[in-house]
């Protein structure tokens, strides 16, 4: 049985094909068709494509973040991802946001386009944005407010601008906004037409500085935290002006021609902390900061004050619940310094608090 199996593989053996030695470009194309391994007939496989994420030629885009600032553009330009929350387009040169430059970012959380040259916004181009929280539009040559904005806005900074009438209808519904920035634009001395922040249930910080705007803007929200009405042309302080700021803890009016608080304003206005009135034409002290439980900053340096009394900030007895004075500022006034009885700022944290003197530089 052995014998028989030995001579059946001699006999395999010798019907073998013998060794052939192939090169290393053989071996490479062993697999080719015509090889016998792959069928003459097979399709060659084709070559998978892998689809990359689409971006803005010349922009920088990473992690849904889409950067195109400072490239000269005019235009929004095309192939935003659809997924992007972040759009930079500053300092840029933008005349124009047409009605679908923004058609497919809904899940846009910021729009920045500070510093371009935008005169215009189609009524529906912000329309889509409808997750939209930050709208920056600063510095471009905007003569309204955009029409539609979107209502889950949350802080709108549109400063520097050509605005001239910030109207009622410009923020209704927007019941989401926070913060607004609206200064440095020519508003009209009535530029702010009554109760067009009355929408604006929750927002905590509004300004308005360096207008032409002569009275503080009436139908202003209670829930506001800071008021700055800076570098304006603002008269007088009425206390129906400050009526219903029961959460107001900080309030500028700093450079205007203001000569007259009226009696009763400040109490308006209970949770006031820090008041600003320097700069301008206020021949005496505000009434009220002795009543006042939570003022402990007064800014009223550079008017025409000749006078200060011992309660004019003060309350009489020196156990009356008051919140001690962190700063007041009276330098820059004729009144003389030296006639000031120390017992006028009993109420004062510290006396390197008081700035009373006359402290120019020679």
């Amino acid at each position: 049985m052995r014998t028989a199996c030995l001579s059946l593989l001699l006999v395999t053996a010798c019907w073998a094909l013998p060794f052939h030695q192939t090169g290393f470009l053989e071996f490479m194309m062993e697999d080719e068709p015509g090889s016998g391994l792959i069928p003459e007939h097979a399709e060659p496989e084709q070559p998978r494509v892998f689809d990359e994420p689409k971006c803005p030629f010349r922009c920088q885009c990473h992690l849904r973040v889409i950067q195109c600032s400072d490239l000269g553009l005019k235009v929004v330009p095309k192939d935003i991802p659809d997924d992007a929350t972040l759009l930079d387009l500053q300092n840029n040169k933008i005349t124009e946001i047409k009605e679908n430059d923004f058609k497919n970012l809904k899940g846009l959380h910021a729009l920045i386009l500070v510093n371009n040259k935008i005169t215009v916004i189609h009524a529906k181009a912000l329309s889509p944005l409808t997750k939209l929280q930050r709208l920056y539009l600063s510095k471009n040559l905007l003569k309204d407010v955009p029409a539609n904005m979107p209502k889950s806005l949350q802080e709108l900074r549109i400063h520097e601008n050509e605005i001239t009438k910030i109207k009622k209808a410009s923020f209704q519904g927007m019941a989401h906004m926070i913060v607004m920035e609206l200064g440095s634009n020519p508003l009209r001395s009535a530029g702010v037409e009554a109760n067009a922040f009355a929408d604006l249930k929750r927002v905590s910080y509004i300004r308005i500085a360096d207008t032409n705007i002569t009275d503080i803007p009436k139908g202003l929200p209670s829930s506001l935290a800071e008021l700055h009405l800076d570098g304006n042309k603002i008269t007088k302080v009425t206390s129906d002006s400050l009526k219903g700021l029961k959460n107001l803890a900080k309030l500028g009016l700093s450079y205007n021609e203001i000569s007259t608080v009226e009696n009763g304003s400040l109490a308006n206005v209970p949770h006031l902390r820090e008041l600003h009135l320097d700069n301008n034409v206020l021949t005496s002290v505000p009434p009220g900061l002795p009543d006042h439980k939570y003022i402990q900053v007064v800014y009223l340096h550079v008017n025409k004050i000749a006078a200060v009394g011992t309660e004019d900030f003060c309350p009489p007895g020196f156990n009356t619940k008051k919140a001690m004075y962190s700063g007041i500022s009276l330098f820059s006034n004729p009144v003389p310094y030296w006639e000031v009885q120390p017992i006028t700022f009993r109420c004062v944290f510290d006396r390197t608090a008081i700035q009373l003197g006359n402290y120019r530089k020679k």
